[in-house]
């Protein structure tokens, strides 16, 4: 009997001691395996039971190894083969680490395995269709890598699968109809790959546990399969962005438990379904689709309903007034829309409404009193309808306002008295309707927007304007104010815009306006002001566009107004006296001193305009005489000075042989010929140069355009013809605001010429990085805003799609009036079509720019260019340059290690023009740059997204919504 007994107390007893010694083993040649890390310092023999090290778990009872828990350990290299020796390792979690190569075949050695964590890592290749020998897999999350292929269709075979993540990959492949077996399944990711485009398995509607769908941005198209109604389990739908087409089928609505709804950003019809059964729904999103008819009735009974977007279709009719009784709808979106009618009533008084966007509708009537009953809302957007009768009251009572944008409607009446007091309204924008009635006074300390034009406001401007520093843009114009312009107005240091013509404003212009030195745009005009120009116009380095005319004001202009960069200026119409002074006394401002019959000029080009500032007088004997003896000599030196300048000339202009042989191919209407351009590439008109050429500000009449010279001194070799050839090429297939236009191509033997508009203001890296002036915060905005426009147009607009490669601060070019265009296409490629990788023979580019994958697969797409433009972004927002992040990192680097740690945002803004009214802005352009630069491709947005984040926080631009963009929440 005893001896029976023994073998059962030696596996009791031994062999638990023999698996812990072995598992003890295996995690030390693992931890060699990864190069020995410091992260794992603490597996050693000397710290004790390899159950107490750092990230493992065992067994009580055997101390066995059973789950490996090793998140953001700084692991680098290939898994180690000996993983698999721990025999009863279930969990394997090694998220965020640099793991890289293949999947890893041989984990499907590891059957013990229920939950396998190998996201943010390395991988590349396809995932193999042994996976399926993990059979007691409960959870597989393989998401943020670069995984390509299908999924494999043995993953149907993992029956005990609950959750399956591979978001944000490279998989351009096919989903398997095998993905319908895994009956247990309850959370199925596969948003941001790339996926040949193809319709959503109708075999996912046979997962009757699936509660959680995410197949954001899969190239899915068609319609929504039936099958979904059977999806009796789901909680939260998300195909967004996508091109599904078709209705949206009714039996979705019908789902019991769905919470949450999001199918924006598709090319769906129909109408929104009649029947809502699903009673639980929080969320709703079916914005920018193609949904007509008009909005159910049956919306008001969903309770829980907190959002509801439906902006951007083609939705028409009135809103059932039931809406207004909803007590937990927070945020409505229904703007870009055909909807009309009055608005509900009762919108904000049960609910703690927070954003209500109604803008670009045909709605009329008032506004609701009550919309900010519960103290909540922050924004009302409702411009663009034909509301009317007065502002609500109640509104001039909300503390927690910060956004209104009511312009061109039908208003009428005074505004609320103390609307302009509200201590976090920031945005005011009430232009284009007919409110009349003397203008409160301002106090709003954060106010930075404030638009009244095109109104009947009467009597005198408020005069203390001291408690609205943070003020950017005031326009008043077309009004009847009346009484003298307030010089507090000069305390508002951070003025851009301030426009006040067309009222009845008299007195003089306060004389300490250049005190605003970021004001760039000044108008004046059709009022009834006296006086002087004050000389401290000189002062406004910034200032672009000046309109003074229509009024009475006298004596002469200041001098310092000529060293000014101004693109407009009109002082007709006045009463001014004397010479025009310097640089101004030109053809171009020829229409800038209309009707002053007491200015005179000395260009002859104006004699039309204005006289003659000297008439002859006879010169006397005495002193013509001596003259004529010292003109004969100047004239000597004169001569012989130009024929050494010609001799110079001439040698320079050897570089170009064959007159005759040049030929001009145009794609303007030009004002120039090729002699002209040819005669124009001297040495004094170099304005840069750079590896592929030199660039030229070549003089044409009263303007000026930019030559790019791509030359080999002896011939034109083939990489630049090369280059010539693709930016020629490109360039003339663009046609964009935002894109350098190209007026002609010249092509001679020795050299080619690539002939531009020229851009005044040079390269935005000049102003953020080279420039004694600071751009200001605004300018920066609208170029981030412009210069993604222009890139977009390239990936989405243009067929096919055109990829930069060169993407960076250098090649965006400002005009006179800080228009963005991008420019150099020396390196840009066509894309086959829209998402194709194009394999490219040399790595070229920007250091600081370039995105991590163009080094290691030579493969270039939109994605490569979105990541340069997320530096640019960055660039913009903290003022750093795109190579340096400090501690040898680029800027990339720096912003995210930043970011990671959580450290506070505002300390990584460019201090130079932050604020508390430009912070939000700031705060999002920075954390869309991270976005942008993310490691893999898949989890960047295209430029289609960046645009539309960028145009959802410029608040003054006519698309502009509210509130935080869509799409890019912690899911």
């Amino acid at each position: 009997m005893a001896t029976a007994a023994l073998p059962f107390v030696f596996s009791v007893l031994i062999l638990p001691f023999f698996a812990a010694s072995d598992d003890t083993q295996t995690l030390l040649s693992i931890k060699q395996g990864f190069n020995s890390p410091p992260s794992l310092l603490s597996w050693n023999a000397s710290n004790g039971p390899h159950c107490n090290w750092k990230g493992v778990e065992c067994a009580p009872a055997t101390n066995a190894v059973t789950a490996l828990y090793l998140t953001s350990h700084d692991l680098h290299g290939e898994l180690p083969a000996t993983i698999c020796d721990l025999k009863n390792l279930t969990v394997l979690d090694l998220t965020d680490n640099y793991i890289s190569g293949s999947f890893p075949s041989l984990l499907s050695r590891c059957t013990q395995l229920q939950s396998l964590n190998l996201s943010e890592n390395l991988l590349v290749g396809a995932i193999p269709d042994d996976i399926a020998r993990l059979t007691e897999l409960r959870e597989l999350n393989l998401s943020g890598n670069n995984l390509t292929g299908d999924i494999p269709r043995g993953i149907g075979r993992l029956a005990s699968l609950e959750i399956l993540f591979m978001m944000c990959n490279q998989l351009n492949g096919s989903v398997p109809p095998e993905i319908g077996e895994l009956q247990n399944l309850a959370m199925l990711v596969l948003a941001f790959n790339p996926f040949r485009p193809a319709e959503i398995r109708p075999e996912i509607g046979r997962l009757k546990r699936l509660r959680y769908l995410y197949m954001r941005e899969m190239n899915l198209i068609g319609p929504i399969p039936m099958s979904f109604g059977n999806l009796t389990a789901l909680e939260r739908l998300d195909v967004c962005q996508n091109k599904l087409t078709g209705s949206i089928s009714a039996g979705i609505f019908r789902l019991p438990n769905l919470k949450i709804l999001y199918l924006y950003q598709n090319n769906l019809t129909g109408e929104i379904p009649r029947q809502i059964l699903s009673t639980g729904l929080e969320e709703i999103d079916l914005s920018q689709n193609q949904l007509t008819g008009t909005l159910p009735a049956q919306v008001a009974t969903l309770e829980n309903l907190t959002v509801l977007y439906l902006e951007k279709n083609d939705l028409s009719g009135e809103l059932p007034p039931e809406i207004g009784l909803m007590k937990r709808l927070v945020d409505l979106k229904l703007f870009t829309n055909r909807f009309n009618g009055s608005l509900p009533p009762d919108f904000g008084r049960y609910s703690d409404l927070i954003y209500l966007e109604v803008a670009e509708n045909e709605f009329s009537g008032e506004l609701p009193k009550h919309l900010c009953q519960r103290g909540q809302l922050k924004a009302v957007s409702a411009y663009s309808n034909n509301f009317s009768g007065e502002f609500p009251e109640g509104l001039a009572r909300c503390s927690s306002l910060q956004h209104v944008m009511a312009y061109n409607n039908r208003f009428s009446g005074e505004i609320p008295v103390n609307l302009l007091s509200l201590r976090n309204l920031q945005t005011l924008t009430l232009g284009h309707n007919s409110f009349s009635g003397q203008l409160p006074s301002i106090s709003s300390p954060h106010l930075s927007r404030l638009e009244i034009q095109n109104n009947n406001f009467s009597g005198e401007f408020p005069v203390n304007l001291s408690a609205i520093t943070y003020l950017k843009v005031l326009k008043g114009s077309w009004n009847s104010f009346t009484g003298e312009i307030p010089t507090s107005i000069t305390q508002l240091q951070n003025l851009t815009d301030l426009l006040l013509d067309h009222n009845q404003f008299s007195g003089g212009i306060p004389s300490n306006v250049g005190s605003l030195l970021q004001l760039s745009n000044l108008d004046l005009s059709n009022n009834q002001l006296t006086g002087e120009i004050p000389t401290s116009f000189s002062q406004l380095p910034s200032l672009n566009s000046l309109d003074l005319s229509d009024n009475h004001l006298s004596g002469e202009i200041p001098p310092g107004l000529s060293n000014l960069k101004l693109s407009k200026l009109n002082l007709s119409d006045n009463d001014l006296t004397g010479k025009v002074p310097g640089a101004l006394d030109s053809a171009a401002f020829a229409q800038s001193f209309l009707h002053n019959p007491r200015l005179c000029a000395s260009d002859p080009s104006l004699s039309q305009i204005l006289r003659s500032c000297s008439s002859p007088r006879p010169i006397p004997l005495a002193v013509l005489i001596p003259t004529l003896v010292v003109v004969g000599i100047l004239a000597l030196f004169s001569i012989s000075f130009t024929a050494t300048r010609l001799r110079a000339h001439i040698l320079e202009r050897r570089e170009f042989n064959d007159y005759e042989s040049w030929k001009l191919i145009s794609f303007q209407r030009l004002g120039f010929t090729e002699e002209d351009i040819r005669r124009g590439l001297t040495k004094n008109h170099l304005i840069g140069q750079g590896g592929s050429g030199k660039v030229y500000r070549v003089p044409i009449g009263d303007g000026a355009v930019a030559v790019k010279r791509i030359w080999d001194k002896q011939e034109v070799d083939r990489k630049k013809e090369r280059l010539f050839e693709v930016e020629v090429g490109i360039l003339s297939r663009i046609c964009h605001a935002n894109v350098v236009k190209l007026l002609c191509s010249i092509s001679g033997d020795n050299s080619r010429l690539i002939v531009y508009e020229f851009m005044e203001n040079g390269s935005l890296d000049k102003w953020l990085h080279n420039s004694d002036t600071i751009l200001d915060w605004s300018s920066r905005y609208r170029v981030a805003v412009g210069s993604a426009r222009g890139l977009c147009y390239m990936h989405h607009g243009c067929s096919p799609p055109v990829i930069h490669r060169d993407v960076k601060s250098s090649n965006i070019l400002l005009d006179e009036e800080f228009k963005p265009k991008i420019a150099d296409f020396g390196l840009a490629r066509i894309m086959e079509r829209t998402g194709e990788s194009k394999t490219v023979s040399v790595v070229a580019g920007s250091y600081g720019y370039l995105a991590p994958e163009y080094g290691y697969t030579m493969k270039v797409n939109e994605k490569s260019d979105v990541y340069s433009f997320g530096v640019v972004l960055l660039e913009l927002a903290t003022g750093r340059e795109a190579r340096n992040g400090g501690e040898e990192m680029n800027l990339v680097d720096w912003a995210w290690r930043y970011f990671r740690e959580e450290k506070p945002l505002a300390e990584t803004m460019d201090q130079r023009v932050y604020n508390p009214c430009v912070s939000e802005q700031m705060f999002v352009v920075f954390k869309l740059g991270l976005l942008c630069t993310s490691n893999l491709p898949a989890v960047r947005p295209d430029m289609n997204q960046v645009v539309d984040v960028l145009l959802r926080h410029e608040l003054h631009h006519d698309d502009a919504v509210l509130g935080e963009p869509k799409g890019y929440s912690a899911t």
